[in-house]
């Protein structure tokens, strides 16, 4: 019997346990049943919920695991070669069958024992494969995103003005140098947020929260620091972004409409060497 494709193939799922015989256990999935070995969940029982990665076999058959891969369909993970053989490399994906990276689906030829940024895609037929040409994988539409939405951030390359990330597993953007945290390296995944969607369609972003939300967090900030230092701080207008990012955590336009709220609020006043907490700021912190 023929199957056409699964939605939700080579995804984590979670799955209602039909019935368990010899064969092993038996998951609901979308009007299919999967199998899964009874050794992967000896504790199962009928009716309960087991998280589970769901995959086609060889005659189309659905399959299950409850191990879990390093990246799932539609997303991009760093990869190592085990092995390379006449089709391609075979890369380790975090489960039994090893991931196939096909010869015309390397920008360069992959080595055993190197990593590599690969996209986990799905063939007509529902196989998975990996796709090491980044550039062809990614939406370079206009983001369904807003300013201020928290986004992750998957570093891709290193270049000269900072590092080209891959937002939600989709969309390409920048992320500037004076924002990468030490030791960043290709494959780390940052919590980052939507500083500006430009008109253009492409994306700005950024390590710190942004909007008002980011002005709110930055005056708890601010308040803590001034009562950890006696109430005073030696910032102000004509004090560097590097001063006020190493003391605060926070960029200098962030500061000073911050510190506008505080003042307006009564909670610091200012002078020229720096800003200090009033009495009513005390018992705000």
């Amino acid at each position: 019997m023929e199957h056409t494709e699964q939605p939700g193939l080579c995804r984590l799922h979670t799955l209602r346990v039909a019935r368990i015989d010899k064969g092993g256990v038996w998951l609901e999935a979308g009007g299919r049943l999967a199998h899964l070995p009874r050794r992967e969940a000896p504790q199962a029982v009928p009716g309960e919920e087991v998280e589970a990665f769901l995959y086609q076999d060889g005659a189309g058959e659905l399959q299950a695991t409850c191990r879990i891969p390093l990246a799932q369909a539609g997303q991009f993970g760093l990869l190592t070669v085990k092995s390379v053989g006449s089709h391609g490399a075979f890369l380790d994906w975090g489960l039994a069958k090893d991931l196939l990276t096909p010869y015309r689906l390397q920008p360069e030829r992959m080595q055993v024992g190197r990593s590599y940024l690969v996209k986990v895609e799905l063939d007509p037929q529902g196989r998975p494969f990996a796709n090491a040409r980044i550039d062809d994988c990614l939406d370079r539409g206009r983001p369904d995103l807003h300013e201020g939405d928290a986004v992750s951030l998957l570093v891709w390359q290193l270049t000269d003005l900072g590092a080209k990330v891959i937002v939600n597993h989709r969309y390409p953007a920048l992320l500037y140098r004076d924002e990468l945290p030490d030791g960043t390296i290709a494959g780390i995944e940052l919590s980052g947020y939507v500083k500006r969607l430009r008109e253009d369609g492409k994306l700005d972003v950024t390590l710190r929260k942004v909007g008002a939300e980011a002005v709110s967090d930055a005056r708890d900030v601010i308040l803590r620091a001034l009562t950890a230092r006696d109430g005073f701080l030696p910032l102000h207008d004509r004090s560097s972004p590097a001063a006020i990012e190493q003391t605060l955590g926070m960029s200098k336009k962030t500061f000073k409409k911050a510190v506008g709220g505080l003042y307006r609020d009564g909670l610091v006043t200012l002078a020229d060497d720096g800003i200090m907490l009033t009495e009513k700021g005390s018992g705000q912190v």
